[in-house]
């Protein structure tokens, strides 16, 4: 039996699947604990996972990316948002390692100051990707804006044009703060966002073809395991679910505030006279005036409960319940609004999963028709699904993490580093 500690982002869609691998590595036997933000902490102590906050200093940074201008404005604040939790986590994660004592530390890629100190460490560790890395792949875009991947001359010079734009600004955001905090620690610089992905032991990503893009260039050390599936803070199938006599379509909204909750407003009235029945999970807050004969709304559902029964899922692009709904097999209506959602909606149009719509050109009559589209796609949902299935999720994350721990057997856990 192993000590594991697994440190996440004050994010429920990062807590939710890394305490599902959490879960799984318990299962088997090791003595995980997890550090999460403090919504985070009853979902993962009901599965037998000991269950910590961050410091509440983090939490406390919150995510105000909503409030840019445009997406590119938005990914800066995201990635300035990261920069400055960074510094907190530095002794934070010193103390739950003081505390745990851990043979293996699982971080949360946007965790970047706790990743060095685990890295100066010298303990085993892996970083966990819910959503898809940022690495720069030939054929493949660059992450960001959602682009279509295109093939020939025009692709490879449209990506050439535009990855300096979109990678060289993450890169500016990114690698001054995070070196900062490495030189700190001793640790050597990171070039640049290839480095930061495929730098640690071990990086786990939690999706997989064909929803994924194929690359040549992920590495030994990248894996693509699925995804990692936890279900909301409210487990038990509810009675007014088996009281629904329609075919279900999902809607669900983002986590984290952004100004998503326009989309469950206009599920509502694109299906208000069609033969379905629309349930709607808005975690951030139940507003006012959202209601409709054939809807339910709730902060928190059941997703899996919900998805049993559904031909639709209505998504803002968030990873975690797009991708909880192909693994259903259930086709996708995309409609995101940023962060990494441009990226996910896109990917849902490629695999032929499901349908995009840019949420600023929503409007009820167009997202009924791709929602009425979307609904026709489920051959390509199923084919998703069985790909999600082949990756293995958290029992094959779990399986890659026990041999990174055999590979790196030691008489005993080093203690958390001091900076320099």
């Amino acid at each position: 039996m192993a000590k594991i500690l697994a440190y996440t982002s004050p994010a429920l869609g990062h807590s939710f699947p890394i305490s599902a691998l959490s879960a799984e590595l318990a299962r088997r036997g090791h003595d995980v604990s997890v550090r999460t933000l403090r919504a985070g902490i009853e979902p993962a102590a009901r599965l037998g996972i000991k269950a910590a906050p961050i410091d509440s200093r983090i939490e406390g940074i919150t995510l105000d990316d909503w409030k840019a201008r445009n997406p590119r404005a938005a990914l800066g604040v995201a990635l300035e948002t990261f920069a400055r939790r960074a510094p907190f986590e530095i002794d934070d994660i010193r103390a739950a390692m003081d505390a745990t004592h851990p043979d293996l530390v699982v971080v949360d890629a946007n965790c970047w100051g706790a990743a060095a100190v685990v890295e100066a460490a010298g303990v085993p560790w892996l970083s966990f990707w819910p959503y898809v890395p940022y690495l720069p792949s030939p054929g493949v875009p660059p992450f960001g804006p959602g682009l279509r991947p295109l093939s020939g001359t025009l692709g490879r010079l449209r990506d050439a044009a535009v990855r300096p734009l979109v990678t060289g600004g993450m890169e500016k955001l990114i690698l001054p703060r995070t070196n900062a905090i490495r030189a700190g620690l001793s640790l050597p610089t990171l070039s640049d966002l290839t480095d930061v992905v495929t730098h640690p032991p071990l990086t786990l990503v939690a999706t997989a073809e064909p929803f994924e893009y194929p690359r040549d260039n992920w590495g030994s050390r990248i894996a693509l395991i699925g995804p990692c599936s936890l279900d909301s803070p409210v487990s038990e199938t509810p009675d007014w679910l088996a009281s629904i006599d329609r075919p279900i379509v999902l809607v669900s909204t983002s986590s984290e505030r952004q100004n998503d909750t326009a989309l469950v407003t206009a599920t509502i009235q694109a299906l208000r006279d069609e033969p379905v029945h629309v349930v709607a999970s808005v975690p951030t807050g139940v507003p006012a005036a959202l209601a409709a004969p054939n809807t339910t709304v709730r902060q928190f559902i059941s997703h899996a409960a919900v998805l049993e029964r559904a031909v639709c899922a209505v998504t803002h692009g968030g990873m975690g319940v797009t991708q909880k709904a192909l693994s259903h097999g259930v086709p996708v209506c995309a409609v995101p609004y940023g962060r990494d959602q441009f990226e996910v909606a896109r990917r849902v149009e490629v695999s032929g999963s499901g349908t995009r719509l840019p949420s600023k050109k929503m409007t009820p009559n167009r997202l009924r028709a791709k929602i009425n589209q979307a609904r026709s796609m489920t051959a390509g949902a199923r084919r998703v699904a069985e790909g999600f299935r082949r990756a293995g999720g958290a029992a094959r994350g779990a399986e890659l993490a026990e041999r990174l721990l055999s590979r790196n057997a030691h008489p005993g856990p080093a203690a958390a580093p001091k900076s320099s």
